[in-house]
């Protein structure tokens, strides 16, 4: 969406030298080790308006304690990736730009004033606190990311309440979908997927990571078992192994179709009587919006979900939300005996004041008000 009017350059995550030695190869990977030998920034072009920019290697360095070695040798890799943004703005005639650190402060999350960013901004998606990884160093980087940078955008309420304190300048933006897509669901006939062309009967389904820290595996076992007339279909990737530990994975009423990509999600979601959010109640979901709740209700479904944090609670008014297993288990019985047609257009219309377009405007605003008020401070404009 920021394309449609610019020039956007997008710095990926950069490859360590432990992730070149290590990372089992597909085809574009092997493509891409080749290249990132020759330690030069790889360019792709994804949009007419979009760059993908591949930086060279850096140290994975991680795993070292807070001390001097690790300050040391993260400034190395710090000139790395500053030195590939500098060519970027170089190679590209780049004069007038804004810079955007998306939840990545181990890399470049400010740039240095000589570079000529008009704003420099950081995004916080998630709580660095949460994660063991990120913990270790990320947390620290975090904060010290937030108080260089001119604003602060979060994507949530709760990261609004533990970050905000550490800059003054500090907008909810919260996630978006891309509604055109999975309004599809509402408003073409689209063909079953293969998976599911068997099934008889209602079907109950999430779309989403199936990780160790969000979801509830329980609430997902009592699902299909207590509604065996229907079929729990679960779309994305498994990356925790209660699935198997559960036996979630033998029941009968189970269907697993592994990760797909967005554009080809609307057929599933059409499919769906209902679909679910069963994410735990815990410290790192207390911080999330979910960014599958507006792609639900573009497609028009019902939508159960449990109580996790105070942005699905926003939603209180268009979908099901459950405190309890049991609440769930009747919410979703509930929710599909009270589908409408009135129903569906309702959901679309709250998801449509939620697509990218409504945020992209959003940082926008906040951008220009940041200029104006530079301006305004300085006496001439910026």
């Amino acid at each position: 969406v920021l394309a449609k009017n610019n020039r956007v350059f997008y710095i990926n995550h950069p490859y360590s030298y432990k992730d070149y030695f290590t990372e089992i190869p597909g085809d574009q990977y092997r493509e891409r080790r080749a290249r990132l030998r020759g330690g030069d920034n790889q360019y792709e072009e994804v949009h007419p308006k979009v760059i993908s920019v591949i930086p060279p290697l850096t140290l994975p360095i991680n795993f070292l304690p807070v001390g001097p070695l690790h300050r040391s040798l993260n400034q190395r890799n710090q000139g790395i990736i500053l030195r590939a943004i500098k060519e970027v703005i170089t190679r590209y005639n780049i004069k007038r730009f804004i810079y955007l650190n998306c939840f990545n402060p181990f890399f470049a999350p400010v740039l240095p004033k000589e570079y000529g960013a008009v704003m420099s901004i950081y995004q916080c998606i998630d709580d660095m606190a949460v994660s063991e990884y990120t913990i270790r160093h990320g947390v620290r980087l975090e904060e010290e990311a937030i108080r260089a940078a001119d604003a602060l955008t979060v994507t949530s309420r709760e990261l609004y309440r533990l970050k905000s304190p550490l800059n003054p300048v500090a907008h909810i933006v919260h996630n978006a979908a891309e509604t055109a897509i999975f309004q599809r669901a509402q408003t073409e006939a689209l063909p079953c997927p293969p998976e599911l062309t068997h099934l008889e009967g209602k079907v109950i389904g999430f779309v989403g990571n199936m990780d160790a820290l969000r979801i509830d595996y329980p609430l997902l076992k009592k699902i299909a078992e207590t509604h065996t007339d229907k079929t729990l279909v679960l779309v994305g990737p498994v990356n925790s192994p209660e699935i198997k530990n559960l036996g979630i994975d033998r029941l009968r009423n189970v269907v697993f179709t592994g990760p797909k990509p967005i554009e080809e999600l609307a057929p599933y979601l059409q499919r769906f009587d209902c679909a679910i959010i069963p994410f735990l109640c815990n410290t790192l979901t207390k911080s999330i919006y979910p960014l599958k709740i507006n792609e639900y209700l573009a497609a028009g479904r019902p939508v159960v979900s449990t109580s996790f944090s105070e942005d699905i609670q926003s939603f209180g008014e268009h979908i099901y939300l459950s405190d309890s297993h049991e609440a769930f288990l009747n919410n979703i019985q509930r929710a599909i005996a009270e589908d409408s047609i009135e129903r569906r257009e309702e959901r679309l219309e709250v998801a449509q004041n939620n697509n990218w377009d409504a945020r992209v405007e959003q940082i926008w605003e906040i951008i220009n008000d940041f200029i104006q008020q530079k301006t305004t401070n300085v006496g001439q404009p910026v």
